[in-house]
């Protein structure tokens, strides 16, 4: 998978991006979903991959909203700043399956 090389950081914008893009409001539970379906060996439990891990996002979104890479919170939602947007933009361009990320 062609997301291995990025890092967890990048992939949940990635999750933002790809559930507000599909005009979805992007709280915890979508946003579990959202990262699982696109990256499921990055978001699964290690002892049941079939299943994702929400604890993968905790610190993650902590260190996204302190670098103003997000709003929100897990009570609420979540939404890319500016910039957020910026760098979720440039990390699809890496991926071939751009048709996941208009």
């Amino acid at each position: 998978e062609s997301y291995k090389n990025l890092g967890i950081n990048e992939l949940i914008l990635l999750g933002i991006y790809s559930a507000v893009n599909n005009g979805e409001k992007c709280t915890l539970g979508r946003l579990v979903k959202e990262s699982f379906n696109l990256f499921p060996e990055a978001f699964c439990f290690s002892q049941y991959p079939e299943w994702p891990d929400s604890r993968k996002l905790d610190r993650p979104l902590r260190t996204l909203r302190k670098r103003k890479l997000i709003t929100g919170d897990p009570k609420t939602s979540f939404s890319l700043t500016k910039l957020g947007k910026t760098i979720a933009l440039e990390t699809s361009r890496t991926f071939r399956q751009r048709k996941l990320f208009k």
